[in-house]
């Protein structure tokens, strides 16, 4: 069974910083793509960033120049260093991947997981 889990998230004053990490687990031949999602109270889930498996990243406007989406391909993780945070960036954030699995490679599929979130809150 693939999994994403996610860890880092808390309370953060605003102007403060935090580091989420998210490891991807179980029986995975390749990842195309890694990023984080995040949905505010009341809001629809919306894209925070993303890194495909070349280093090629993308980034949501209200996020750019604060956040970072960095990669580790070798032990299949991913990271969001948010720096600057304001209490609009509070949500649950969640990690997303694109990747290729199955019990052996040539018939094996691609699926999209997610994982469980993490509460990012930032308030005075």
């Amino acid at each position: 069974q693939v999994q994403l889990v996610e860890s880092g998230g808390g309370l953060v004053q605003p102007g403060g910083s935090l580091r989420l990490s998210c490891a991807a687990s179980g029986r995975i031949f390749s990842i195309n793509h890694m990023g984080w999602y995040r949905q505010a109270p009341g809001k629809e889930r919306e894209l925070v960033a993303t890194i495909t498996s070349s280093g090629s990243t993308n980034y949501a406007d209200s996020v750019q120049g604060r956040f970072t989406i960095l990669s580790d391909n070798a032990k299949r993780m991913v990271f969001l260093q948010m720096n600057s945070l304001k209490p609009e960036d509070t949500a649950v954030y969640y990690c997303n991947a694109e990747l290729y699995s199955g019990r052996y490679y040539s018939t094996g599929w691609y699926l999209e997981v997610w994982g469980q979130g993490t509460l990012v809150t930032v308030s005075s």
